[in-house]
């Protein structure tokens, strides 16, 4: 009998909370560990190295390799700063010596002290120009690698966003938003502060190391292997507590993870909340989660902070140990008490780079992880590319015509199936069926955001593969049913549809929407700020904006996505109207589940499975007593319930 798994972490959870966790952590291994925490890394405290899990790249060298190449045009820059980390690590290694020198200058005789005070000035001279000098190598350092860093970034972050403007829709069907924000930020964030600082800091604290080895060996070999003695002791309890930090940090990341989504799922979800009376229910959910995360911060905070003191404890063994040993053979005359001092200062500039070489390894590690997730998007296959031979349209006439016509979004899952349709120019095509017959993606497929596995559509006789992207969409306007607006005032979300129109044009776009009237009476009517995706306005609202922007583009072209299911059947009068006037002389495609916004249509086309099942005139197919007279019966008796 197989033995149970155990959960992935230690957490005292109710169930459902701790099947979310282990759900969690599947979906982080499947996704090659990607850092589903890294927001909340280093929450704790000073040792980051161990505080924290360390995601890798699968191919490091690759990921590094890329990386180079934005740094190439910055190589000068690079040169020097490796250049003033070498001269700082030179001069924080010539600080000991002058020290022990000056020491050394003080002598005990039978009378008192005896003082070289030439050596002594020189001494605290040459020490006051290394401490000065490398004030200003650090400050250089600092702000040429923050300089090449944010360069670097930026230029990445620049590649990276004009990549997702390149991408099919399919890319982002598939990912979450957070996930691609996630590359946007975290991941070039933290490219950002290795470059700032990790490279070099771990680039120096290797000279450092080496440096003060190599000094202490010059000075002294049998007191630099007595300051040995306490290093293999420093990796073993580094090596010990470490697993058991990260494990306790990864916890309290998880937990940090799990009580924010529950704050944000429950403050965006407040008037379910209150509507079901959960407000009990979920204060109680928060206060398991909060204790939890306390329990688990306050774990990984005592574990973290075990490790300093034992640190100094066994450096200050070391030090006694140097101290006692170095004095012995002082008095036997084998070395001064200068030698001594310095030794001691090199003995402190040896083990503080062992601690930071590990930190910054890992630091990099993550880093190229971060570089590697980013480039993986960036080598994302883009939309196809225009035809080599492909022209514009000089003169849209808006002819459409879909010529059997075969798509699946995944293989074998067919909605389309030999879709034939033709549109005249100036003709109104309303698309009905339900959910999922395929309407939607008819509208897709025409605007080339998706290609077709078989057929081909053609707008004026041309097949739209032979025609520019931007020029096919410039031909047409689309009103979905979900509406996007963006940050900025009302006057410029309308002026989205033609960017150079005039204010007298914004203004006269929306009168025809019907939007005009509500937008005056806006606090600073067309120049008031929408708050996030247009929060500060109705649903029925926004949908009005997001018309009169199509009204602004002007058009040959018009489709509309259920343009109306948002607004009450007063406001759908008025734009009724004003759609009316708007569709003359202009090619419409309509998607509609309100059967009473299309009666005015030349051709209805009822869909199912991805085919066309009927078609015609509204009178025409109530005559026929087929699916468009069933749908009409349907929405009447529901009318006739209510």
């Amino acid at each position: 009998m197989t033995e149970p798994k155990k959960p992935a972490l230690k957490l005292n959870l109710p169930p459902r909370w701790q099947a979310l966790v282990e759900r969690g952590l599947a979906a982080d291994a499947a996704s090659g560990g990607g850092g589903r925490h890294g927001h909340h890394r280093g929450r704790g405290g000073g040792h980051r190295g161990m505080g924290r899990q360390i995601v890798r790249a699968r191919d490091a060298r690759g990921s590094f390799l890329r990386l180079l190449r934005y740094l190439r045009g910055r190589t000068p820059w690079l040169l020097l700063v490796f250049a003033l980390v070498i001269s700082g690590s030179c001069l924080s290694l010539l600080s000991p010596w002058f020290l022990g020198r000056a020491i050394d200058s003080l002598k005990v005789v039978k009378n008192g002290v005896s003082v070289d005070m030439e050596q002594l000035l020189l001494m605290l001279l040459f020490m006051l120009l290394v401490y000065v000098g490398n004030a200003l190598v650090s400050f250089l350092q600092g702000w040429l690698s923050a300089k090449i860093s944010q360069d670097t970034v930026c230029e990445l972050r620049r590649d990276l966003f004009a990549k997702l403007q390149t991408l099919p829709l399919s890319f982002f069907d598939g990912r979450t938003h957070g996930e691609i924000l996630s590359r946007m930020t975290n991941d070039i964030e933290m490219v950002a502060q290795v470059l700032a600082r990790g490279v070099v800091q771990f680039f120096g604290s290797v000279i450092t190391l080496f440096g003060a080895l190599l000094s202490m060996l010059l000075l002294s070999g049998r007191l630099t292997l007595t300051a040995m003695v306490t290093v293999p002791f420093s990796f073993l309890l580094t090596k010990v507590v470490a697993k058991r930090i990260r494990a306790n940090f990864l916890a309290q990341q998880t937990m940090l993870g799990l009580l924010n989504g529950h704050i944000e799922e429950i403050i965006s979800a407040q008037k379910t909340v209150k509507a079901f009376n959960h407000e009990e229910q979920a204060i109680a959910d928060f206060t398991v989660l909060n204790q939890e995360l306390r329990r688990t911060g306050i774990r990984a905070r005592v574990l973290s902070g075990i490790v300093p003191p034992l640190m100094n404890l066994l450096n200050n063994v070391g030090y006694a140990l140097l101290a006692g040993y170095g004095g012995w053979l002082a008095l036997h005359g084998d070395i001064t008490v200068g030698v001594i001092a310095a030794f001691i200062q090199y003995t402190r500039q040896f083990s503080r780079p062992l601690n930071h070489i590990a930190t910054q390894y890992n630091d990099i590690q993550s880093a190229l992880a971060g570089a590697e997730r980013v480039f993986a998007m960036m080598d994302e296959a883009p939309e196809p590319a225009d035809a080599a031979d492909a022209q514009p349209l000089t003169v849209v006439r808006g002819e459409l015509s879909f010529e059997n016509v075969c798509f699946s979004y995944k293989e074998g899952e067919p909605v389309l199936r030999d879709f034939s349709l033709l549109v005249k120019p100036g003709q109104k095509v309303a698309l009905v069926g339900s959910t999922g017959a395929g309407k939607t993606t008819v509208v897709s497929l025409l605007m080339r955001f998706y290609e077709p596995q078989q057929g081909r559509i053609c707008l004026d006789g041309v097949p739209i593969t032979q025609l520019p992207r931007q020029s096919l969409r410039q031909a047409m306007a689309m009103v979905l049913q979900d509406t996007q607006l963006f940050s900025g005032s009302v006057r410029d979300n309308i002026r989205y549809g033609r960017l150079e129109s005039s204010d007298a044009e914004v203004e006269e776009a929306a009168r025809t929407a019907g939007a005009d009237a509500f937008i005056r009476r806006l606090p600073q009517g067309y120049d008031t700020i929408l708050s996030e995706n247009g929060g500060n306005l109705s649903q029925g609202q926004r949908q009005l904006v997001s018309i009169a922007r199509a009204v602004l583009a002007d058009p040959p072209i018009l489709i509309l996505d259920e343009a109306t299911s948002n607004v009450d059947t007063r406001t759908e009068m008025c734009v009724q109207r004003a759609m009316i006037h708007l569709m003359k002389g202009r090619t419409c495609l309509v998607i509609a589940h309100r059967l009473s916004t299309i009666r005015d249509a030349d051709v209805i086309l009822v869909m199912a499975d991805g085919r066309i099942v009927e078609r015609g005139a509204r009178r025409e197919l109530l005559a026929q007593r087929g699916a468009y007279w069933q749908l009409e019966q349907s929405q009447a008796e529901l009318l006739g319930a209510e």
